[in-house]
């Protein structure tokens, strides 16, 4: 049996893996545009020169090696022909008898005249767009980011590391407003502010001035007001790599069609680098014919630390009118639950996060604490709780 993985992130690293567990004979290549395996977390390390390029590695050196997998690697997949199930790509092809699509995803680009053809604006998704900006970054005076995200902040202290103070705009009215509520997110701002970051929000950029050389010199935001600029990067979000076949919609086990599996962004069902694992795992299972059904239920969870801080979110961030929510803050930490109909939806922790596996459990399993402890700081596992008559998780009242 011959496995092929386009893409060697974590999806397509994790199933290799899982491959050569459970088929020790089996051959299995690897195909990737890139010539080195990297944790796309960790870009803005080598940015801010924490880490070289060795060490953004997540596997060990002799990992294809030791695995006894063959690695494609510089190579870019053009087509993939499912009737004669083969994979083309410049120079070569390899056919398959399994395969899985694990190509990620690439930088999304706001739709501004003038983008695609400037010189000086990258995404931050690859190892070359971080050698890019490191480079582009030490001769630049006038750094602009589009987006206060995750991926728009881990530029941001990366720049502010080399002694730079990028201008970040956001239509959003706060940093990372996927991520945390506005409190939690307060708190990173101003830590930002004081390295000298400059935020605009509720602001987009209508158009960019350029040179005769095809460089972004300045940006002019929606209110007019126009911003130097020499380096823009972007960082509004990413979509699916998915140019190799369009339709990648996966059922149940993770396949697209017959003998053909996705997994990771690519999948449009990940979310994170845990997710990308997961179904890199269960896809591999599957290739295996080892049935197992994908059905993770997609609790969004964030976990952020940007100067020593540590944040971490699950689930809803934004109450409904009807919820409670139950806060709690001290010099060292703030904390906030949200409660709906009786069942937590989502909680902040910022400062202290260790009792994050429990508020997990909790709201995955949606269970009911009208009956819990007066306060809700105080529930734990070792308060009881059953399944009541209806098949539902509820508190067992204590007196």
């Amino acid at each position: 049996m011959k496995h092929v993985i386009i893409g060697v992130g974590a999806a397509g690293i994790t199933a290799a893996e899982t491959i050569r567990k459970n088929r020790k004979e089996d051959e299995i290549v690897m195909i990737s545009t890139d010539d080195t395996v990297i944790s796309r977390c960790m870009l803005h390390k080598y940015i801010g020169g924490e880490r070289s390029e060795e060490e953004l590695s997540f596997v060990p050196k002799d990992f294809f090696e030791s695995n006894k997998i063959s690695w494609i690697k510089g190579k870019e997949v053009t087509e993939i022909d499912t009737s004669s199930k083969r994979v083309i790509f410049e120079g070569g092809g390899e056919s398959y008898d399994k395969l899985l699509i694990a190509t990620g995803a690439k930088s999304f680009f706001v739709p501004i005249v003038g983008l695609d053809e400037a010189s000086n604006v990258y995404g931050l998704r690859d190892l070359s767009d971080a050698k890019a900006i490191r480079e582009r970054a030490a001769k630049a005076n006038h750094i602009v980011i589009i987006g206060a995200g995750l991926i728009g902040l881990d530029a941001a202290y990366a720049l502010t590391e080399m002694g730079k103070k990028p201008i970040i705009i956001d239509m959003a009215p706060h940093v990372l407003s996927a991520n945390l509520d506005e409190r939690a997110a307060a708190t990173y701002q101003s830590k930002f502010e004081e390295k000298g970051c400059k935020f605009y929000f509720g602001s987009k950029i209508s158009k960019v001035q350029q040179d005769s050389a095809s460089n972004i010199t300045s940006v002019i935001l929606d209110d007019k007001e126009e911003l130097p600029c020499d380096l823009l990067i972007m960082a509004v979000g990413v979509r699916p790599n998915n140019s190799l076949l369009p339709n990648t919609t996966a059922d149940e086990y993770l396949s697209i069609q017959k003998d053909v599996y996705v997994a990771g962004d690519v999948s449009a069902l990940s979310e994170n680098w845990p997710s990308a694992v997961t179904q890199g795992e269960l896809a591999a299972l599957n290739m295996c014919s080892i049935a197992t059904y994908y059905n993770e239920e997609r609790i969004l969870r964030n976990t952020i630390n940007f100067f020593g801080i540590a944040s971490l979110s699950i689930g809803c961030l934004k109450p409904e009118p009807e919820d409670i929510c139950e806060m709690r803050e001290d010099k060292n930490r703030y904390q906030k639950v949200i409660i709906r109909d009786g069942i937590p939806v989502g909680v902040v922790l910022q400062g202290d996060v260790s009792r994050s596996g429990f508020w997990q459990h909790i709201i995955k399993n949606k269970v009911k604490v009208c009956d819990a402890p007066k306060s809700i700081w105080k529930t734990s596992f070792a308060n009881s709780y059953g399944i009541n008559e209806d098949g539902e998780y509820e508190w067992v009242a204590l007196i």
